[in-house]
Formats: structure tokens, sequence, C-alpha cells
């Protein structure tokens, strides 16, 4: 699972990213509203309680608006109903596998995510230079502009983790200790994972990061990587993902049974402090 091939960016390829202008033109119609009503991108991100680096992607066609967005800005913009309308007919940006789709409109909004990952550095807490790593290490390779697209992409779901969203997402993390040990494309690229990943975690009070010990005799992700989330009506939603496909879960059974094995895992895992203390540790050995 991870992020979505191409999405998130656990896996590195797969999945065929979708182009479109529908994001570019509903920005455009956005920034024509908010011009009209005389607002600043600062006075438009306060008022719709979204950062202005949110409103300045949306208006640029950068990022996908959540429906919460979108019924936001349409109030205080006095829209009248046009940009609801528009919003039906958005596509995703390049860079992001069409299957990725649902989950990663859910996660724009979530109020928590729960992600383990036994596959690579979920794409949250990626590096430029390990997202390019990873896509460039599976087959199909990339042409240059797609790995650019599948980056880019990769690299501004990362203004989830903002503590100045409102209000800030709870994210948890568990990674197995291999993934780490991995060194994937190379010890400076590592090094550098290492750092960023503890750089956030002491900026981000709302994002836990716990390592799952590379000897645990009782494990309970034998079954793969998960993911769930929780919606600000308190939903619940989980995602799985392997190669070239990933599946929203929304039965509640299935659900369940995530939130066991996750709250399993955590038992398990490493607690917060001394995975960051590993961390520390595992960048000042190379």
């Amino acid at each position: 699972m991870a992020d979505g091939a191409v999405d998130t960016g656990v896996a590195g390829g797969g999945g065929e990213p979708e182009v479109s202008d529908s994001l570019k033109t509903f920005g455009a119609v956005v920034k024509g509203f908010r011009r009209r009503a005389g607002l600043t991108q600062e006075e438009l991100a306060e008022q719709v309680r979204y950062s202005v680096q949110t409103v300045a992607s949306v208006e640029q066609g950068r990022r996908l608006p959540t429906l919460e967005y979108v019924r936001r800005a349409e109030e205080v913009l006095d829209a009248a109903g046009i940009l609801s309308g528009a919003a039906q007919h958005l596509s995703r940006q390049p860079g992001l596998a069409s299957w990725f789709r649902q989950w990663a409109r859910l996660e724009a909004s979530a109020v928590s995510l729960y992600t383990y990952e036994c596959r690579v550095v979920p794409g949250l807490l990626q590096t430029e230079a390990y997202a390019r790593a990873v896509s460039l290490n599976v087959p199909p390779v990339p042409d240059a502009d797609e790995l650019d697209q599948r980056v880019a992409a990769r690299l501004a779901r990362q203004e989830l983790l903002s503590v100045a969203r409102k209000p800030p997402t709870a994210f948890t993390f568990i990674v197995e200790d291999a993934v780490l040990l991995r060194d994937t494309g190379g010890e400076q690229v590592t090094r550098g994972l290492l750092d960023h990943v503890v750089e956030v975690l002491e900026r981000n009070w709302n994002v836990e990061v716990q390592v799952m010990p590379l000897r645990q005799p009782v494990h309970a992700g034998m079954d793969g990587p998960l993911q769930l989330l929780e919606t600000p009506e308190n939903e619940w939603f989980g995602y799985s993902e392997g190669q070239e496909n990933g599946r929203l879960i929304t039965a509640r059974k299935e659900i369940s049974i995530l939130q066991q094995r996750y709250a399993k895992l955590r038992s398990q895992a490493l607690t917060p402090a001394d995975s960051l203390s590993l961390l520390k540790r595992m960048r000042g050995a190379l």
C-alpha cells in the first residue's frame, strides 16, 4: 500500500498519471471570484480556514480541492453554486495514479491518518532524492517529465503535515526497521532522509513515527501495509494497495479488522520517543 504507487510515494511505478486542464480551469475560476470579492489569498485562507499554501495551490491548479474547501469557498465568495458544479468535473493532477484519487480526496481533509508500511518510507515523509530513487527502482523506468510529475505530486502532499492546518491532522506512522536499513538510493540519500524525518518529528507535534524492530517474533502486520483515516464527520475509511492497483475500504467489518491490527502494531513497535532516538543513532552511524 503506501501512498499509491505514483501517488503517495510508496511504490515507484505503476498506474498512468492522468493529465487534465480541469484543475487549472477550476483554479482560475476561484481566483476570479476571489478578486471579485476583493480578497487576497491570505484573507481567503483565513475565511475558509485552510492554509495560504492550499489556497494558492488550488488557484494554480496544483491541488485537488476537498469538498469542504469547495463548500466554504463558495459560501465566502458568494459563487451561487458555480464552484460546486465545476468541482464535479475535476480530475487529479499529473503525477497521481487514478486508483488513488478517492483516497487522496479523503486524506486531504482527514482529522487523523494511520499508516503501516513495510516496503518503503511513506510518501508523506520522503525527501525529493528518496522519492526519485524509489521511482527509478521500479520498472518501467519513467521518462524525465513523468519522474518530475511523480516527485512533485508526492512532495506537494506533504503540506498535509502542516500544524498550520485547522485543525492539524494527527498522523501516526509505523515503519519497518528494514525499510530504513535498506539504504535506498545510497548512503547520501539515506542520510538526507533520516535528517528530514527527524526534522519533521521535532517540528510537527501532530506527527508520530514508530519503528518496528527488525527482530519481532510477534507481528500483526503479516498481511502487508495498511492505512486508515478518520474524516471530520468521524467516519473511518481504509486503503490497501498492491501491484498496479489500490482499494478503498468502506465496509465497517473490514475497517474494524484493520483497526485491531493497527492497534496491535502500535503496541509491538518501539515507542515514538525510542523511535526518534533510534533514527538519530542511525543517522549518526552514517
